[in-house]
């Protein structure tokens, strides 16, 4: 299965589990943003991501390039609470 599938397979399930008037809010807030101009300040698909250093759920910092040592880097940014 491709990422792209998988993707798509995960929205549908959240689709089913995100009760409708709180995927309103998400959508609507996801409209703002687009409208906001932010697009056009991203990092394209396919750019090279500047080296970082975060955080991780124990507090330590963790950088990406120690990261990129061990393969290929996923990046996934939640909103958090809505």
């Amino acid at each position: 299965m491709s990422l792209e599938e998988k993707l798509g397979a995960m929205r549908a399930l959240s689709e089913k589990r995100i009760p409708a008037d709180r995927a309103a809010i998400m959508h609507r807030a996801t409209e703002d943003l687009r409208r906001s101009g932010i697009l056009d300040r991203i990092v394209r698909v396919g750019a090279i991501m500047p080296s970082f250093a975060l955080d991780n759920h124990d507090g330590r910092r963790v950088s990406s390039d120690d990261l990129l040592a061990g393969g290929p880097l996923v990046l996934s940014f939640f909103r958090g609470s809505w």
